[in-house]
Parts: C-alpha cells; sequence; structure tokens
C-alpha cells in the first residue's frame, strides 16, 4: 500500500537544495528591489526576514539546550540526544518551507494583505488576536512534536491554518499590521520551541507568587509528561484546557518544583579535552547540533561564523573555566566530556603554560570534589612538557580521590597494530612523548630501529636507558626530517607541515596519534586516521563526534563497563577499531591485513612502560583503569 497523501515530504530527496524552493521568492525580491520603500513587492522581504527569525528562533532554543555547562541541572528527561533522534530530526526546518509556501499563497490570494502597515501593535489588534487564539487555536491545535522529521506535512499545514487564524481576525477587524504579524507568529514559536527544549526555563516561584498562571501557559515539565505518558497534559501552550478535559497528570506541578530547583547529577567518568582551534570550536552540540552528529571538517557555512569564534576564543582567554560540552550513559554510568577553554596553539606559548595547568588542576580538583571516579587527560592536556604528562596534578594533590588517567596504553595498541610484520624500520615523531616513549621502547624490543626525531639528547638518552641493553642500539636520535628520507613506516605524533612530509619517500604510510591529523597532500603515500576506540552499541544519548572520528568511536579511555578476572579479557570490552588507511584520492588500505599483532597481548606490557604497575586500580563494579603513576 502506497504512503497516504501528504505522510511525506515531498522534498525529502532534495538534501540542502530543498532550500531551492525559497528561489523564487528570493529572485522576486531582488529583481524589484524590495528593500526599497517604494517596492511593490516589500513584503516579500518582510517575509523571507520573518521565516528567517523563526528559523533563529527554534536554533537559538536548541543551542542553549545543548549547552550543558549551563542547563544540565533542570534537564527534565536525563537522556541526551542520540544519533538515531539526531538523523530522525536532521530535516526539522521542512515546515518552515512549507509555511513560508502557504504564505506567499495566502498573500497573492489576498492582495490588501501585502499592504498592512508597519505599525502599530495596537491594544485591539492583541486582544482580537489573543481572543481567537484562546478560543480556536488552542482547543483545535492537534498536539506537535517539536520537529518536522516526526510530523506529516498535513498536520503542519493544519498548524499553519490555525496559527494563521487570530492574525486573519486581526487583519479583518482592521487592526492588523506587520509588526503584530512578527510578534503572534515569533510569540508562537518561541513557546513552541520552549515547551520542547528539555529545560526547565519557568521558575516555580513565579507560580506560587500567582498560582492561577500555571494555568495559562505551560512550562516544558508540563509538556514532557506529554512525550512520556501519551494520555495526560495535551495543551497546546495553556493547561487550562486540560484541566476543562480532566487531562492534567496529578505529578505536574510537584515536578515541575523539583525540575525547576534543579537535580546533581555526578558523572562517574569525565574526559577531560580542550578546543582544537577556532573553526572547531563551531563542532559542539550548542552550536549547530547536526553538525557536531559528524565527523568535522571545514565546510563553506562555518566561514561567515569564523570571526564571531574568534571573539569567543579571546573572551575565554581572559576569562573562563572549564565546561561540559556533551555527556552519555553507558550501561548505567554516566560519562561526561569537560573542555578546559584554551585552544591548540596556545598549549605552545610559554607564557601561557602555568596559566593552563591552573585550569587542569581546578578540573580535578572540582571532579574530586563532587564524587567523580576516574578523569581521563586528553590530548595536550597530558602534554610531558606542559605538565609531566599529569604527574604534576598527582604530586601536588597525593590524597585525590579521583583517579587520573590517560588514553596512551590503548592508543599505542592501536598504532602498533597498524604496523606490518616484518617492519625492520620506522620514523617517530613526538618520540619523547608518553606515548611515542612506549612506542619506541616496545618496537626496539622486537629489534625494530627507531629513528626518534627529537632535539633533546638529554631526554633521548633518558628513554634509551629505560630499554635492555642488548636493544638500546635499535634507538637512534634523528634531528632532522632528511634522515627518514628513505624510511617508509612515519608514525606522526608531532603534527607534520606539507613540506616537512615531502621528505618521505614513496609509498610512506603515515600513522598518527597527533590531533589534528596531518594533512595528506601526498597522493603516493596513505594516511592513516587517528586510533580510536569503538563504543559498545547499547551506549545511550551518544549525540557528538569526537572530532574527525567516525561516529561511535573516541579517544578516550573509557573504563569498561563488564569486568572480569583477567587484564586481557577486560581490554577485549573496548576493541581497537579497525582503522582504514585512506589515500588522498579516496582509495581505502585497510591495515589490518596485514598486521598479525594482537593489541589485547600485549596492552598489559605497554602498561608496565608507562606505570611501571603490576595491577590496574579498579573502582568498584564496572570500573577498571590503568594507573597513569606508579
Amino acid at each position: 500500500m502506497g504512503a497516504a497523501l501528504l505522510a511525506s515530504w515531498p522534498w525529502d530527496n532534495l538534501g540542502f537544495y530543498k532550500y531551492l524552493l525559497y528561489g523564487p521568492l528570493v529572485g522576486k525580491a531582488v529583481a524589484s528591489r524590495a528593500w526599497e520603500a517604494a517596492s511593490p513587492d516589500r513584503w516579500i522581504l518582510l517575509l523571507l526576514l520573518l521565516f528567517g527569525l523563526r528559523a533563529l528562533t527554534y536554533q537559538l532554543w536548541s543551542s542553549y539546550s545543548n549547552m550543558l555547562f549551563a542547563t544540565r541541572r533542570r534537564r527534565v528527561v536525563r537522556d541526551g540526544v542520540d544519533f538515531h533522534q539526531i538523523d530522525k530530526e536532521w530535516d526539522w526546518d521542512n515546515f518552515l518551507i512549507l509555511h513560508v509556501l502557504m504564505a506567499a499563497t495566502a498573500l497573492y490570494a489576498f492582495p490588501s494583505l501585502r499592504h498592512l502597515p508597519l505599525w502599530p501593535v495596537d491594544a485591539r489588534g492583541l486582544a482580537i488576536t489573543a481572543l481567537v487564539h484562546a478560543a480556536a487555536t488552542e482547543p483545535l491545535a492537534v498536539p506537535q512534536p517539536f520537529t518536522a522529521g516526526l510530523a506529516t506535512p498535513l498536520e503542519h499545514m493544519v498548524l499553519g491554518s490555525l496559527m494563521a487564524l487570530p492574525l486573519a481576525a486581526a487583519c479583518a477587524a482592521g487592526s492588523g499590521s506587520v509588526a503584530l504579524a512578527f510578534a503572534y507568529v515569533l510569540g508562537f514559536d518561541f513557546l513552541r520551541a520552549m515547551g520542547h527544549c528539555n529545560i526547565e526555563v519557568v521558575p516555580n516561584s513565579l507560580f506560587q507568587a500567582v498560582p492561577v498562571l500555571r494555568y495559562l501557559i505551560y512550562t516544558p515539565t508540563y509538556h514532557a509528561i506529554h512525550h512520556t505518558k501519551k494520555e495526560a497534559n495535551f495543551c497546546l501552550f495553556m493547561p487550562l484546557f486540560d484541566l476543562l478535559g480532566g487531562t492534567i497528570d496529578p505529578q505536574s506541578w510537584e515536578m515541575h518544583k523539583k525540575m525547576s530547583a534543579g537535580v546533581d547529577e555526578v558523572p562517574d567518568f569525565v574526559f577531560l579535552a580542550h578546543v582544537v582551534d577556532v573553526m572547531q570550536s563551531l563542532h559542539v552540540p550548542f552550536v549547530l547540533r547536526t553538525f557536531a552528529s559528524t565527523p568535522f571538517s571545514v565546510q563553506l557555512f562555518l566561514l561567515p561564523m569564523w570571526p564571531f569564534a574568534f571573539l569567543v576564543m579571546l573572551a575565554m582567554w581572559v576569562w573562563s573555566k572549564t565546561f561540559v560540552i556533551s555527556c552519555y550513559n553507558l550501561r548505567g554510568r554516566l560519562h561526561q566530556i569537560w573542555a578546559v577553554p584554551r585552544y591548540g596553539f596556545q598549549y605552545f606559548l610559554p607564557f601561557a603554560k602555568d596559566g593552563i595547568n591552573k585550569q587542569i588542576e581546578l578540573a580535578i580538583l572540582r571532579a574530586d570534589k563532587m564524587g567523580v571516579k576516574v578523569l581521563s587527560l586528553a590530548a595536550l592536556n597530558k602534554n610531558e612538557a606542559l605538565n609531566g604528562g599529569g604527574t604534576l596534578f598527582v604530586n601536588k594533590h597525593p590524597d585525590l580521590r579521583v583517579r587520573v588517567v590517560h588514553g596512551n596504553t590503548l592508543t599505542a595498541a592501536v598504532i602498533l597494530n597498524e604496523i606490518p610484520k616484518g617492519t625492520a624500520e620506522v620514523f617517530l615523531t613526538g618520540a619523547t612523548s608518553k606515548l611515542g616513549r612506549a612506542i619506541a621502547l616496545y618496537l626496539c624490543k622486537k629489534r625494530v630501529r627507531v629513528m626518534m626525531m627529537t632535539l633533546s639528547t638529554e631526554r633521548f638518552q633518558k628513554i634509551q636507558k629505560e630499554a635492555p641493553a642488548e636493544f638500546q642500539q635499535y634507538l637512534v636520535q634523528v634531528t632532522k626530517y632528511p634522515s627518514a628520507q628513505h624510511c617508509r613506516t612515519w608514525i606522526v605524533g608531532k603534527w607534520l607541515s606539507p613540506r616537512e612530509q615531502r621528505w618521505a619517500p614513496p609509498g610512506t604510510h603515515f600513522h598518527q596519534f597527533v590531533v589534528p591529523p596531518i594533512f595528506g597532500f601526498r597522493r603516493d603515500c596513505t594516511y592513516g586516521k587517528l586510533a580510536a576506540m569503538r563504543l559498545p552499541k547499547d551506549v545511550q544519548g551518544l549525540g557528538a563526534c569526537e572530532y574527525s572520528l567516525e561516529r561511535g568511536r573516541c579517544t578516550r579511555a573509557t573504563p569498561a563497563a563488564s569486568c572480569t578476572s583477567s587484564r586481557a579479557t577486560r581490554t577485549t570490552r573496548w576493541a581497537p577499531s579497525t582503522s582504514t588507511a585512506s589515500t588522498s584520492s579516496g582509495r581505502p588500505r585497510s591495515s589490518t591485513a596485514s598486521s598479525p599483532h594482537d593489541p589485547i597481548r600485549f596492552v598489559a606490557r605497554l602498561d608496565r612502560l608507562y606505570c611501571r604497575s603490576q595491577q590496574p586500580e579498579t573502582h568498584g563494579p564496572g570500573f577498571v583503569t590503568f594507573p597513569l603513576f606508579s
């Protein structure tokens, strides 16, 4: 049986090109110079402006609802928004296209509407609009979900018609104006988006002061009950109609009081990240949720936003503290991603070092005070030159209850797993970092010659002395990139410019553990993706991609959610992703086919290279972390 009429959007298959449906109106506005006061088609410009503001209203509410650093205590439904929901709501603005076409048709059908005065919004017009809204729109409106992905075109045609009734009544009474239309439509969208924002924004003290208001304006908590229980709280905006119909849920007011006061949640695990660069700072759920749900890449639509993002960076540098970006639940454990308000380049500014360490230290102390079990340092937050890989904080605060860890053990396992059997020589940048050190020490024991790129002879010799005497000869210090011009296996732990990459011979494969990853501009070479772990499928509320990683993959040292007796088995709960290298022309090259190493087999040995520790730390059921320090 075919789909019902108007059960799906006619432009479903157009993708981004659906916005060309605005083209005729935009073209007409440009051709008639609609921005001029004397233009007869000025109404087109006003119509486009109104629908631009409508889209902005929904986007701002979406951004606000995803600002966990400001709203997490007042979230009504505690589950996060996952990829499945985001995909269903991807084309949420379809109804705006429908409504603008409906409005344009009405304006063409009734020419007198094109000549409404801009002002004023008089009391008579407001009264008529409010009366018709309460008498007709409220009782006739069909309960609607927030997004067009969950509503049909027919439902939105009905909703659009009901929205037009109060304005039509005001115009028929001679009290209509452009300002009144803007005020009513934007107010309607504001309330509709507020009810679906999942953040309680209406203070309970308001209802205590004026009890009757609870029947005149709904709240996000009130409407959330409708979506969870289905058989109560059906009103559009006014609970008065639920009162008259006997459909008010008896828990509504008590639940609103609780949500308005806020509910604290203590994460079990925190991943302490930082911002990569100005453009990447836009890759967060509270800027553009759909964009954050895909692997990061520079897009043209981001360019107009760059100046604003740059100003935000300066403001964060002057005044900001670590904040929550996103969260998800894994088998009953709450995981949160926090961000240090610093950008990648700032970690290499000598005068910024103390400030960054202060931010990290405050985050660790905050996590400890909250009762967080595990905090994992990410990327440059565990930089050896910055804070000794985190030892600075552990030594300064020996009584910490929170366990400070990193993901280097498993990252090293993934990198080493990709190196083909029979490799005799590798070139390693970032060689004296904690991760580079572990990789070098492991490979030298496999009799692989490791050319360690470093200018510090002291740090090189310190690492070399850690290797058994019979394997020290396999660790070689190099100080210039030309030294690796005959080596086809490069392990990149420090960013390489295109000029530095030119020293690699044709056929070189670049294994990477550097963030951001290097640009793959060599067509005669292949580039591995960042080492990552794939989260289990039962993860809940995961709706954001970690930088350029695919959905469901992460670089964090996530604690295991199920534990058994052996360390190797515990590690297999988080199997390394099958990293696929690709050439610059887009052809994939799987590195696992020629890699016989089992990373699970030597994770324990790598852990000892880091920590000189024999046993993992445990933090109750569901938590196993490999110690960062002995």
